[in-house]
């Protein structure tokens, strides 16, 4: 069984990989930023990391994107749906396997 459905390519809404958007990621990694707890998820926020697993722009959705924030001391994981901005629960294996899943499908 798998977590993704493939969608019917007639009706499938436009997607633009947007990866590439400096502006964009800029946006989303501030925003993830002032989620982050000092003394629990970071010490200082120098060094501090933000890697993008998929970002895309969907017709009639918005944002869909999955990231982390790597701090001196943790590693957060993010998602945005539309316009909501989640903070994950999620384990390295899982990102990744969620980011190749998302990636097999829209990539």
């Amino acid at each position: 069984m798998s977590l993704f459905k493939k969608k019917n390519e007639n009706n499938k809404p436009r997607e633009t990989n947007a990866i590439t958007n400096t502006q964009l990621k800029e946006a989303l990694a501030a925003s993830a930023l002032k989620l982050l707890r000092q003394d629990e998820d970071y010490e200082a926020l120098a060094y501090t990391k933000v890697e993008f697993g998929y970002l895309f722009d969907i017709e009639f959705h918005g944002i869909e994107a999955l990231f982390k924030v790597i701090t001196d001391k943790t590693t957060v994981y993010f998602a945005v749906q539309g316009t909501k901005l989640m903070r994950l629960d999620l384990t390295e294996a899982l990102f990744q396997a969620t980011v190749d899943g998302f990636l097999d499908l829209h990539g």
